[in-house]
């Protein structure tokens, strides 16, 4: 069953989350349009990566409501996965396949037209031409990571879910990844991530929001806040003073 159209890329109703009586996510509400590109900041423990499990349909609410592109993510899972893409912790990939083994699986899985252009296409966006015939067990985290992200890209969704997706990386396949994400001919791509760096989340969202203890301690638009705006009101959310969540 689909939700009343209202042109929200995502949309969160009273999000809550329990692990054994204690409130991981505590009363979330929160929108996200299309094509905007929204930061997600927090200490450890404040429920960042167990919303982002949420939204992608991996880990299932206490209660609550979440709906992605119209679609109800407890009646309609499949549609839901159907309309993201996800990078995390977790590389959802085989290691005993080879990188381009992999890719064929996930594109045959989405059903992905063209799927041999494709996964050239994604290969070449995290630059690893050379490596693509390679088992993932033999590749470096880092190498892992950069397939992870032309996984999660295989089959062009209009949403993207990233849980620190920098971890593991170098500056080269940072700016890569932020390329691949804007540049791939998808209108309109929603992006939702999770970061422990102030200064490169603020650079690369439109909206922000601050978690601490479950719940929402600050949401604004990136537009007219600084470095040290930022930093002011992460230290008055989060009791760390000013400093860089890093």
């Amino acid at each position: 069953m689909k939700a009343a159209a209202n042109g929200l890329a995502i949309e969160v109703k009273n999000l809550t989350k329990f692990f054994d009586n204690h409130p991981a996510l505590d009363g979330i509400d929160l929108t996200v349009e299309p094509g905007k590109t929204l930061a997600i900041f927090g200490p450890n423990g404040a429920g960042k990566t167990t919303l982002i499990k949420i939204l992608a349909s991996i880990m299932k609410p206490s209660a609550g409501e979440v709906f992605i592109n119209g679609f109800d993510i407890k009646h309609n899972a499949e549609d839901v996965r159907s309309q993201i893409g996800v990078v995390s912790h977790q590389t959802f990939l085989y290691s005993n396949l080879t990188a381009y083994e992999n890719l064929l699986f996930y594109s045959r899985m989405y059903d992905v037209a063209d799927f041999k252009q494709r996964i050239y296409q994604v290969v070449s966006m995290v630059g690893m031409q050379l490596r693509m015939h390679d088992r993932i067990s033999t590749l470096s985290r880092g190498m892992q990571q950069r397939l992870s992200i032309a996984r999660c890209l295989i089959h062009k969704p209009s949403i993207i879910l990233l849980d620190e997706p920098e971890t593991g990386l170098d500056q080269q396949a940072i700016s890569m990844l932020w390329g691949a994400l804007k540049e791939d001919g998808v209108k309109k791509r929603t992006i939702v991530f999770t970061s422990h760096s102030l200064e490169r989340g603020l650079n690369a969202c439109d909206k922000l929001i601050i978690l601490n203890k479950g719940k929402i301690a600050h949401l604004q638009p990136s537009k007219g806040l600084d470095l040290a705006g930022l930093e002011k009101a992460y230290g008055i959310c989060t009791g760390a003073g000013n400093e860089n969540a890093e």
